[in-house]
């Protein structure tokens, strides 16, 4: 089964299915020009299966695609997928290297 990744603009969230049911999300919030990516998750018995990053990536194909605006990423995950992916990063309202400095998760650079 294919994962599905819809855009709730209402509530403000991602959103990722495997058939009908919803096994992840990804909340923002706007402002003016900016999205702020602010939370991410996958439900437990759906983890280890990839559907973060695709959801991940969809989501900023479709914010890129629409112009939502320029992204602040305040999730530690998806932080982590745009350092792994400078493909990402022209969307970034600051250079990366901030939001890595801003989320300070184990293990990033200094």
């Amino acid at each position: 089964m294919e994962p599905k990744v819809s855009h709730d603009s209402n509530s403000h969230r991602f959103e990722i299915h495997l058939g009908d049911e919803r096994v992840g999300l990804m909340d923002y919030s706007l402002r003016p020009g900016e999205i702020h990516l602010v939370h991410t998750e996958v439900n437990p018995e759906h983890q280890g299966k990839n559907l973060a990053a695709i959801l991940l990536r969809e989501s900023l194909a479709t914010i890129r695609s629409e112009n939502l605006g320029k992204v602040v990423p305040v999730c530690s995950y998806t932080v982590k997928y745009m350092e792994k992916h400078p493909e990402t990063q022209d969307l970034l309202l600051n250079p990366i290297e901030d939001a890595i400095a801003a989320c300070r998760w184990p293990g990033a650079k200094n």
